[in-house]
């Protein structure tokens, strides 16, 4: 290969990158005040309009949950303190227990309860 072509292709090469960098320094001054603030406002309401859909999808779903779970008596099943049990354990048939490290005299209930909160069968 000759110098000259080396030569000549360096510098197509060269006046390339010149001419696609030129407008490099113009896009990088300051957008005036006012594209800054309604791009911002694009923004925000292009958040609030995903936002809404995404509730809106998800709305039947909770509301049909929260319908399911309306007769469960949820409070009973929740763990008092941590501390009053021992590690979890795994039986040799898969089940998991957690054993109270002082287990509760047999007429003691696990929470105290209130006598009108009772659903009457």
């Amino acid at each position: 290969m000759r110098p000259v072509h080396y030569i000549r292709g360096m510098i197509r090469t060269l006046l390339i990158t010149l001419a696609l960098a030129a407008p490099l320094p113009l896009a990088a001054q300051e957008a005036p005040r006012q594209d800054m603030e309604e791009g911002v406002d694009l923004l925000s309401e292009g958040a609030r309009t995903l936002l809404r859909g995404l509730l809106d999808e998800v709305e039947p779903h909770m509301r049909e949950m929260a319908e399911a779970l309306e007769g469960w008596d949820l409070e009973g099943l929740s763990v008092d303190d941590l501390t009053n049990y021992h590690a979890p354990e795994v039986l040799p048939n898969g089940d998991i227990i957690i054993r109270r490290k002082t287990p509760l005299a047999p007429d003691e209930p696990p929470f105290p309860r209130d006598p009108e909160s009772e659903i009457e069968l």
